[in-house]
């Protein structure tokens, strides 16, 4: 079973319309399955226009609060590419091979 964690990278701020505004995030999807590990990242911009409620000074954040702000289904893609990632650890796909041509033997 994959245990996924997901991290920030990353911040990026603009001093309008409050000090240290958060306006992209960058995060890190890691999934850990046995001795598998796999990672992907990902960004999510704000808009000041979208914000409900108060705003949280940037000194105050935590990176529970931030990862709050990522949508769920972009966290629950970056899981699934990360899943993806570690079954072809697990089970490597399977390759074609480019096989001479029957009637061009050499």
């Amino acid at each position: 079973m994959t245990t996924f964690t997901t991290t920030i990278t990353s911040m990026y701020t603009l001093q309008t319309p409050d000090p240290d505004y958060v306006v992209n995030v960058l995060y890190q999807v890691t999934g850990v399955d046995g001795s598998n590990t796999a990672s992907i990242g990902g960004n999510t911009t704000f808009n000041s226009a979208d914000q409900e409620g108060p705003v949280t000074p940037y000194a105050s954040l935590t990176e529970a609060i931030v990862i709050g702000w990522i949508p769920e289904s972009a966290i629950t893609s970056a899981q699934q590419c990360v899943q993806g990632q570690i079954d072809s650890m697990i089970t490597p796909p399977v390759s074609p091979a480019n096989t001479a041509l029957p009637w061009s033997q050499a």
